[in-house]
Formats: structure tokens, sequence, C-alpha cells
């Protein structure tokens, strides 16, 4: 399963596909750990993830056979730890890419890695990156993707078949290629070092930028407007005539 040939130099030519597992990402941080068999673009990919994680801690559920759920390798040494948010500008962008070949609009990215559909949520995307001294040594860049999932125990939560309505199922093994594709492209356009092009695409795609909502800090609610990202990644929110910079976990969108 899952034997392709993207039109890549690097992503997606090794596959290592496992029927069940734990998450995928927990697997390539071993493959990376073994010094064995690690190659970059390396895609560890299951049907049926028990133990995903998302962001937050949260734990990311789909559907068995349904859905793209894997981990990419990468090996970014030619970024500085300070600038590991370029990889999520990168495969954000290259997911985003890969939908809109099926999606006309509506399709943004919500800081600092999710897939919107307007409302709902149709992927995510956990980076979990080692170093080397100052640079990233390793990234592993989990995603998870609702393709042909047609109900879900959430309400903010949709899949592509549902936004497309298509009556047929997408082919998911069509779908990991142009994928990886996509992502590739993104990533060798940071690795050229072009960062200004790929962050001016991440701002005019980003969920809810210059719009005013409501966001929780510390636990209380406050209203907002995102005016941009900094040089690490933080958002950039305007409350009160005051612009406040957030890492991870610092705030929370309220949807």
């Amino acid at each position: 399963m899952y034997k392709i040939q993207p039109n890549t130099l690097f992503t997606g030519k090794t596959i290592k596909y496992l029927p069940v597992c734990h998450s995928t990402n927990d697997i390539a941080a071993e493959i990376i750990q073994s010094g064995t068999n690690v190659f970059e673009g390396m895609v560890i990919i299951t049907d049926n993830q028990t133990a995903g994680r998302g962001q937050r801690g949260n734990v990311w559920e789909a559907s068995i056979g349904e859905n793209l759920t894997f981990s990419l390798i990468l090996k970014p040494n030619f970024l500085k730890a300070s600038e590991q948010f370029q990889l999520n500008v990168a495969v954000s962008l290259g997911v985003l890419d890969c939908l809109s070949e099926y999606i006309d609009e509506d399709l943004k990215v919500k800081w600092s890695n999710d897939i919107y559909f307007q409302n709902q949520k149709m992927g995510g995307i956990l980076i979990e990156n080692t170093l080397q001294g100052y640079q990233i040594g390793y990234s592993v860049i989990g995603i998870g993707l609702n393709i042909n999932q047609a109900s879900f125990p959430v309400p903010n939560a949709t899949s592509l078949r549902n936004v497309t309505t298509n009556p047929l199922k997408y082919d998911l093994a069509a779908l990991l290629s142009s994928l990886l594709e996509c992502i590739e492209k993104n990533y060798l356009t940071i690795k050229n070092g072009d960062y200004e092009t790929l962050k001016h695409r991440y701002l005019s795609n980003l969920f809810r930028i210059e719009e005013f909502h409501h966001f929780r800090k510390n636990g209380q609610l406050f209203v907002g407007k995102i005016i941009g990202i900094d040089e690490t990644g933080q958002l950039g929110i305007e409350s009160d005539g005051l612009i406040e910079y957030f890492g991870f976990k610092e705030v929370e969108f309220v949807i």
C-alpha cells in the first residue's frame, strides 16, 4: 500500500507503511534515534494511529483507513533553532497548495499550522525538532488530514470529501503523492533562503487575519485583531490599541 512515485527529489522516495501504530511521529523519532536507515524525505504512514498527538497535547482522532495520517522526516540543518517556524510556514503552505487543487476558496492556515475550511478544521500539523548545537538537526513533520471521513465526534471538524461533496472516495495514495510534491517545493524554497515569499503567502492565507474576534489568554476572554507574525513565528494580536505577541499555547482562538 502507498507504493507511490512522487515527482520529487527525495520526499516520499522511502515509505514505511504500518497498518496500525501508536504514533507515526514517535516511530519517526525512534528511527532517527537509532541512527540507521534514516533518509531525508522518509515517510511513515498508517491507516490506524491509536495515540496520535496534536497541538497543545490534544489527541488526534481519525477513522481507520479514511484519512491521511503520516510523518515526514526532514533534515533542515540549514535552519537555526530560532528559524524553526520557517518549517511551519513551508509545510502548512504545502498542504494548502495541495488542497487548493480541490477547494477554490475559504481554505486557510490557522496559526500556527492547522488547516481550516471556513470555521471547520480539516487537518493539523505537529512539528517536532531535534537540535544540533544552534541548528536544527532533524525534524519530524506529523500531518493528519481529514480526507474521506464523513462524520466527526465534534462539530468543528470536516473533511475534503464533505467540503467538495464528492460522491466518491478520494484516492489516498494519489493525494499523498501530490501532497509530498507540494511540501517539497515549499521546503526547497526556504532551503534557498527565500523566506519572505513564503511569509507573504502565509500571511495572505492566515485564518482571521485583520479581523476582530474573541481570543482567550490565561483563561480570560478578550477581543483582538491578528496583525501578523514576528521573525520567530509569534502571533501578533492588536487589542485596545496595543499589540502583543504570543508564542505557542499562550493564546487560544475562540471559535
